[in-house]
């Protein structure tokens, strides 16, 4: 009788997807309270699509939770509250807003709101009490996500550090943590910009429009394209621009830069970003020029 193996290669695409549907089971069955931070981006959404897959048939087991500037985009906003309820789960919003208005952070004129989203999100983790708060940061971003672990600890005022992180030879995830501390988890760890958005075309998953060209009133700040919006109003001396624009990256409008293309659909995007020099927060996020340790004093504070 002939016999037959079964070919279990998998591809770039299919490796990273059963990693991540990995650590999203790991966290469910080793914590007690995770969430899973959405805030409607492309990689938020890629992760609560592998949660959906981690899961089927059951349901996500843990709630999805959105730190709101005040100063999001509105066509993110209209996205993410359609997920949420598309896919079923609990959304928690956590407003940078209260927050301000309760005294528990000091708003500086024309200072934005992205690194006040710490103080937001720490006080939420600790209300809800989460022990195990997902994202989807990725280590190709920037240099201090590159240091970063899948699972990361973070002590009881919600700091990183460095120095303290776990040893994660063979996959094996340290979740190990005192009452009061909690740890970050990043399932798209591995994953690039490129990554992410193959997935998104071969899995046809839907992304805000910001994502694909459009035209925007832009102004040009700091040599980024700026778009002119409640948080960020054009001033005397600037020039509106109407262009043909997208967002490699959408967050705060304050500090989020657009960039010039003619990319309308998923495939296009990834051509784009294959010429790219540029990865996408550098090419966009004003917050990450504020010196060349910018996101790492951001991260030490409890930032994502």
């Amino acid at each position: 009788m002939a016999s037959s193996t079964a070919n279990y290669d998998l591809s770039n695409l299919g490796t990273l997807e059963a990693e991540a549907v990995f650590i999203l089971r790991e966290v469910a069955a080793e914590f007690d309270r995770p969430v899973l931070l959405f805030s409607g981006g492309k990689d938020s959404v890629v992760v609560l699509h592998l949660a959906r897959r981690a899961f089927w048939p059951a349901p996500i087991p843990f709630p999805v939770m959105h730190i709101d500037t005040g100063h999001n985009f509105d066509e993110v906003m209209a996205f993410r509250d359609r997920t949420a309820a598309e896919f079923g789960v609990r959304l928690i919003v956590a407003s940078v807003q209260d927050s301000i208005d309760t005294g528990r952070v000091r708003e500086l004129p024309g200072g934005g709101r992205n690194r006040l989203q710490s103080v937001t999100l720490l006080d939420a983790v600790s209300e809800h009490g989460f022990d195990a708060v997902i994202g989807g940061a990725r280590r190709d971003e920037e240099k201090a996500r590159a240091k970063e672990r899948v699972l990361s600890l973070r002590d009881e005022f919600g700091q990183w550090d460095p120095q303290a992180q776990r040893p994660e030879l063979w996959s094996l995830y340290n979740g190990r943590h005192h009452p009061g501390e909690h740890v970050r988890v990043f399932p798209l760890s591995n994953w690039t910009e490129l990554d992410v958005w193959q997935f998104i075309a071969e899995r046809n998953i839907e992304v805000p429009s910001l994502y694909f060209a459009h035209r925007r009133e832009v102004v040009r700040r700091a040599g980024m394209l700026m778009a002119v919006h409640p948080a960020l109003p054009a001033v005397e001396g600037d020039e509106v621009e109407e262009l043909v624009v997208r967002y490699r990256t959408v967050g705060d409008a304050s500090c989020t830069g657009a960039i010039a293309s003619v990319a309308s659909t998923p495939e296009a995007v990834i051509a784009e970003i294959e010429r790219s020099q540029l990865t996408e927060r550098g090419a966009t996020r004003a917050d990450d020029r504020i010196s060349d340790t910018g996101m790492e004093d951001r991260k030490r504070e409890g930032y994502f």
